[in-house]
């Protein structure tokens, strides 16, 4: 295995992945050798854009638009892995949304709508990866939290509790698959520098968006390193774990 592409062989999805922080994390695992699909539920010319960034530097990446809040779709994205690079290995949980709502007047439908793609889609997009990583002997999963998922943050009562719940599910996965070959951790980045919409509260706005004590905000690149670290074999000891890269401005 050349030290430059030590992900060489090996198969990566990565779930909303169009742009920021999973356009780097794509870039990244590509960078190491890994083959990638690229996914957003809708973005269809940044999913392209993407793999035109990997394909370009004579990387492997497909492209694949798919809900994954759909078991169907979700089974979808798999099977297009399995069909263009004959297996999966690393399953990156990053697709979520970010709205701010009161709580109270927050609906039922905004409540599920959170759950459904960042807590539901983890669920399912990690049940359809697992029977193909145990064939495989080993893999990885890598969920993406959310720093006021630990802090907390007004009108963000729907997000918190999905990410806080994506700390419990990547425990879980780590104790039940111990033994088996599959790692689980949970990156939870701090304050980036990304394009963010109106409904996360505008370009580049972060609930309690204070500096952190660096002095800048963090940058897609190193959310993305921290990810592609627990995807290498050096890595295999590493389960079960948040990781927090935040420069500073979260210390549990």
């Amino acid at each position: 295995m050349a030290e430059d592409a030590p992900l060489a062989g090996k198969v990566a999805i990565v779930t909303g992945s169009a742009r920021n922080i999973g356009r780097a994390i794509v870039l990244a695992l590509a960078d190491a050798g890994a083959a990638v699909v690229v996914n957003a539920r809708a973005d269809r010319a940044g999913v392209e854009e993407t793999v035109g960034l990997v394909t370009r530097k004579q990387g492997r990446a497909i492209a694949h638009m798919a809900d994954v809040t759909s078991e169907a779709a979700v089974k979808g994205m798999v099977d297009a892995a399995l069909a263009a690079f004959g297996g999966l290995d690393i399953l990156v949980n990053n697709a979520a949304v970010r709205r701010q709502q009161a709580f109270e007047s927050m609906t039922l439908a905004q409540w599920r709508e959170i759950m459904a793609i960042a807590l539901d889609g983890a669920f399912l997009c990690a049940r359809a990866a697992v029977p193909h990583m145990l064939k495989a002997g080993a893999g990885t999963i890598v969920n993406i939290g959310g720093r006021t998922g630990h802090m907390g943050a007004a009108e963000r009562a729907h997000v918190i509790a999905a990410k806080a719940g994506i700390v419990g599910l990547t425990k879980a996965l780590a104790i039940e698959y111990a033994q088996k070959g599959i790692t689980a951790n949970c990156v939870v980045p701090g304050v980036i520098d990304t394009a963010r919409g109106a409904s996360a509260g505008g370009s580049g706005h972060h609930p309690g968006g204070e500096t952190p004590p660096m002095g800048r905000k963090g940058r897609p690149e190193e959310i993305a390193a921290m990810v592609r670290h627990l995807c290498l074999p050096q890595s295999r000891f590493i389960t079960g774990q948040t990781m927090h890269v935040n420069g500073g401005h979260y210390l549990p």
